[in-house]
């Protein structure tokens, strides 16, 4: 026996379901001579009868009314899941995974987590924190959180949240006895606590003022690859750190940390949500991009 296409099935349940090939054929928008000729064939294949036709009535036959008992419950729980798929277009669901750095965890992700879940209950987030740059394809993540110059050319790229500010701090027990910076070169006569990448790279601690740059490499006695241990080190007055302001800014408040060379140290564009391009955007994203752009919108209006 061949196995019978779910489409002649949904048309054997249709006129057995009216008892009338007309009105089925008007359902599911056949002729009536197209819609017979699909009965015929499925039970050819089956090899029984399902319909009895006269003239001026059609009726199922006892195979016939056995397969109906059987198919309206599985065509009804069919219609149930894509009702709930169709649900995802309107009301986002689903899971939502993204990859972010430390600061951009800390400063961006952290302080609007618990509001997007508030107005999206029913998606799942899910957050990894990572200082490597993840493909975020091959990562399996819906999207990445990364600074603007670290952005792939092909991902489409979205500003999530402010402007963000590197500076150099110390802790006062540091600078006690010693002349605190006043350009980025004074920064060789000191300890500087370098930060390792993931790739191995040492950041070079980068500085502008009145269009001029300058880069400087951290020479000192400590190399971290975690943020927070770097500012617990200048904490302790292991010496200069160069950090995100605004994962310090309760250490600035109350003095134990001081900040130096801020003339040195403009703003910058600060982080972007970024993703692939695709004709078709998950729900749970399109909500999450929906979100961040409606927080941009209501920062710049402040």
């Amino acid at each position: 026996m061949l196995r019978p296409d779910l489409p002649d099935l949904a048309a054997f349940a249709a006129v057995a379901r009216h008892r009338s090939f007309r009105k089925a054929a008007i359902e599911l928008g056949l002729s009536a001579s197209a819609l017979s000729h699909a009965i015929r064939g499925l039970e050819e294949r089956l090899g029984v009868r399902l319909l009895n036709r006269t003239t001026r009535s059609v009726t199922p036959t006892e195979a016939g009314d056995r397969l109906l008992a059987r198919l309206e419950p599985a065509f009804r729980d069919i219609a149930g899941a894509v009702e709930e798929i169709d649900q995802f277009r309107h009301r986002p669901a689903g899971s939502l995974k993204i990859t972010a750095s430390i600061p951009a965890a800390a400063l961006i992700l952290a302080p609007m987590v618990a509001r997007f879940l508030a107005a999206y209950p029913e998606i799942r987030l899910e957050v990894s924190v990572t200082s490597a740059l993840i493909d975020i394809v091959a990562g399996g993540f819906d999207a990445g959180v990364r600074l603007g110059e670290q952005l792939e050319r092909d991902m489409v790229a979205v500003r999530f949240g402010g402007e963000q500010r590197l500076v150099v701090v110390a802790a006062p027990a540091y600078l006690a006895g010693r002349p605190p910076p006043r350009t980025p070169r004074d920064l060789t006569e000191h300890a500087c606590i370098g930060y390792r990448f993931p790739s191995g790279v040492v950041y070079a601690w980068e500085f502008e003022k009145d269009g001029r740059e300058l880069t400087v490499s951290p020479e000192g006695p400590l190399i971290v690859n975690d943020q927070r241990l770097l500012i617990q080190a200048v904490l302790d007055g292991a010496g200069l750190g160069f950090v995100f302001e605004g994962m310090i800014t309760a250490e600035m408040a109350d003095g134990r940390l001081v900040p130096l060379l801020q003339d040195w140290s403009p703003p910058f564009p600060g982080f972007f949500l970024y993703y692939p391009r695709q004709r078709q955007m998950p729900a749970a994203l399109r909500a999450f991009v929906d979100f961040i752009r409606a927080d941009n919108l209501a920062v710049s209006r402040r």
